[in-house]
């Protein structure tokens, strides 16, 4: 297949872009990946690692003959990223950003960029607990899904690409508008990882170990374990749609501690239900 872009830039060379650049070069949907950051050490690994092509250190200068420039930041410095691009970068350059959180964001664009705007939020639905380039690979995107941003300013045909682009790593492509996106991402998301933390926590505060471990412990807390920084800026983020899904959750937590001081069996077995029924409807295809 033809690429769809001659030169990629990723800003960021963590493990989401620099498995994006493996990625690209894996379908054959760029020519050419360009790696800028801020540190030069990281973009060595990703240069090791074969996810770029060249690395820079200067945002501007990079970006200003890219077909496609890809922030793959840390949410908090997406939006002071995004306005550097937004100066440097040609007008017909398309622009993406891969943050978990959207609603922010994309609002800062839409306020910003000349419409039909070529800057579309992104959300890949991938990752792992481990970070850094040098745990980059191509497949990390396959059997995905990746959200993005539907709005009725984008420029028709950026989205497309954009829709070819995340398609051509395997991703399956999904719209949606960013407020939705923040409020049922903190569900399905940014609360269940709270959710993790305070899991771990609870046990290292009763001193359990691996011995008292099975595996819905295991299950349950494994992205506790991803990075505290990534973690703080999407909750910082979204942070009234997280409020609202823990304002919920502590709702739900008191029912079932009604129920268990009134020793309702009847109820307990009620929500149990519930929530088997409710989580087979939320995964259902």
């Amino acid at each position: 297949m033809d690429p769809i872009f001659d030169r990629v830039v990723i800003v960021g060379a963590g493990l989401l872009g620099a498995s994006l650049g493996l990625a690209l070069q894996a379908s054959g949907a760029s020519r050419r990946v360009i790696g800028v950051g801020r540190r030069q050490s990281s973009l060595d690994k990703a240069l090791a690692a074969g996810a770029v092509h060249e690395t820079s250190l200067d945002l501007a200068q990079a970006v200003s003959d890219a077909d496609l420039i890809v922030i793959a930041t840390p949410a908090s410095t997406v939006i002071s990223t995004l306005d550097i691009v937004r100066e440097a970068c040609s007008a017909q350059a398309i622009v993406v950003d891969v943050a978990s959180t959207k609603a922010t964001i994309c609002a800062h664009a839409a306020a910003h960029w000349d419409r039909p705007r070529r800057f579309i939020g992104c959300h890949p639905m991938a990752g792992s607990e481990k970070s850094g380039p040098e745990h980059a690979t191509a497949s990390l995107y396959e059997n995905t899904v990746c959200l993005i941003e539907d709005s009725p300013d984008l420029d028709p045909g950026a989205a497309a690409q954009v829709r070819q682009l995340w398609e051509r790593v395997g991703a399956r492509v999904v719209a949606v508008d960013a407020e939705s996106h923040d409020r049922i991402l903190a569900c399905t998301s940014h609360v269940p990882h709270i959710l993790a933390s305070t899991l771990a926590l609870l046990a290292a505060h009763q001193n359990a170990t691996c011995d008292f471990v099975g595996n819905g412990f295991r299950d349950m807390t494994r992205v506790a374990a991803g990075s505290p920084e990534m973690w703080r800026d999407i909750t910082l983020t979204n942070r009234e749609a997280i409020t609202d899904g823990l304002e919920a959750m502590k709702e739900l937590i008191d029912t079932f501690l009604v129920a268990m001081e009134a020793k309702d069996d009847q109820a307990l077995s009620t929500l149990f239900e519930a929530g088997q029924i409710s989580r087979e409807k939320v995964l259902a295809e």
